[in-house]
């Protein structure tokens, strides 16, 4: 079974329910399988740690999620137009992965849910494909050829799917649309490159 990881961290609930999507899109593709996980928050008391399983939601990502995975979805709220460092802190422990070239050649895609329409959308997105590249991953984004791109009057990019939040708004249609034909690019694309190697 080719299995696509969509890792995310998500602090209100958009990001995750944007991951719910992707995973669905990706699941939408015959013969692949969507594994959702998530990070733990990083904590300003270093005397803290996190519990090993969380209280709700997807469970906590291992370096073992990534090294077997087929390909990569990847999420984080932005943070001053940045991944949030929870996200940033597991990306920051994936050298040994790095090493070993196992994200080398897969693909990857990249989402993001933002507070305002002006919140850094791009510039975060941006920011999480930097280490994908770093791993050697194929990086795909969301063409023009996707209607609900030009439809969507709230999130929404050529680099991945966007989703605007203000006061926790729910994912319009075209952002679920967008977030679902992530997943399935990543899918097919992953089953393709699985079934010619």
């Amino acid at each position: 079974m080719t299995k696509i990881l969509v890792l995310y961290f998500s602090r209100n609930g958009a990001t995750a329910d944007m991951a719910n999507h992707i995973a669905r899109g990706v699941e939408s593709v015959d013969g692949v399988e969507a594994v959702l996980r998530t990070v733990p928050d990083v904590s300003a008391v270093s005397e803290k740690t996190a519990a090993s399983i969380p209280d709700h939601g997807a469970v906590y990502a291992t370096l073992d999620d990534l090294k077997s995975c087929d390909g990569l979805a990847l999420g984080s709220p932005t943070h001053f137009g940045n991944m949030a460092a929870p996200l940033k802190y597991f990306i920051d422990s994936t050298t040994e992965i790095w090493f070993s070239g196992a994200l080398s050649g897969k693909p990857g895609g990249v989402f993001t849910s933002t507070g305002s329409m002006h919140g850094g959308q791009e510039s975060t997105l941006l920011s999480m494909m930097l280490p994908l590249l770093h791993h050697g991953m194929l990086l795909l984004g969301l063409p023009y050829t996707e209607q609900a791109l030009r439809e969507t009057t709230s999130g929404g990019t050529p680099y991945g799917p966007s989703h605007v939040s203000t006061d926790h708004t729910r994912l319009s249609d075209p952002e679920k649309t967008l977030c679902r034909a992530l997943g399935a690019r990543l899918a097919k694309t992953a089953l393709q490159l699985k079934q010619s190697s």
